[in-house]
């Protein structure tokens, strides 16, 4: 497992790291692996049914036992990535519902819960297979994957951020409020951080990247130019 290569992107939410690990994984070849997708499907999961999000010993167990699957499959209507990701729980596709405000804060809740990251710290190494991965998350670098030649960790102003995820929800078609997500990506930027367990920073040799300014493709061609360095 050691010899098969890592590519970690870390990043708090709306830097661009999904996206970005879209592009890498299906340009490399390489399997991919959403560890904050891993939280989102734990908050959603234990949400309908309706596990209380103050009984960590029930979500831990609910994690530990939690059947996932990532696979980029054809998109059609996609122009600009021929690929999507297309993300299985318990044998059924997980939509847009994943991706929900309410969705995402619940899974930063479930993310500070120790017992929950230890028992998927294991799960998400499983995802280690030949002939590389991917991995977008917050601790990829420095808890999952430390001995991983290549890590990324982008960032991007806050104010940024939620720009971006506004326009997303309205492209969507689903409303939003600037202003009450720019409060929701504080609040969890300082919850992600502060946390005891993993808490979201950049590995010592991780090489950073402000995405405020720049497109997908500048930021997938600048994290291929590391790759090519590093493995």
């Amino acid at each position: 497992m050691q010899n098969i290569p890592v590519l970690t992107i870390d990043g708090p939410s709306g830097s661009g790291k999904g996206t970005v690990v879209q592009f890498v994984a299906q340009k490399l070849g390489w399997h991919l692996l959403d560890s904050g997708a891993l939280y989102r499907l734990v908050a959603f999961g234990a949400q309908n049914n309706q596990l209380s999000f103050d009984d960590e010993v029930a979500i831990a167990n609910y994690a530990a036992h939690l059947d996932v699957e990532f696979k980029l499959v054809e998109d059609d209507s996609n122009s600009a990535n021929s690929q999507e990701l297309q993300i299985t729980l318990e044998g059924k596709v997980v939509g847009p519902e994943l991706r929900t405000e309410t969705t995402g804060n619940a899974a930063s809740i479930v993310a500070a819960m120790p017992s929950v990251r230890e028992a998927l710290l294991q799960r998400q190494r499983d995802f280690r297979q030949s002939p590389g991965l991917v991995a977008d998350g917050r601790d990829m670098g420095t808890t999952v994957f430390p001995d991983a030649k290549a890590k990324i960790f982008l960032t991007a102003s806050a104010e940024e951020r939620a720009q971006r995820r506004y326009k997303q929800l309205k492209d969507k078609g689903i409303s939003g409020n600037l202003a009450a997500l720019l409060r929701d990506i504080n609040e969890r930027d300082e919850r992600d951080s502060q946390r005891s367990a993993s808490p979201l920073k950049p590995a010592e040799d991780a090489v950073q990247i402000d995405t405020s300014d720049l497109s997908i493709e500048q930021v997938v061609d600048q994290v291929l130019a590391i790759c090519e360095k590093r493995f």
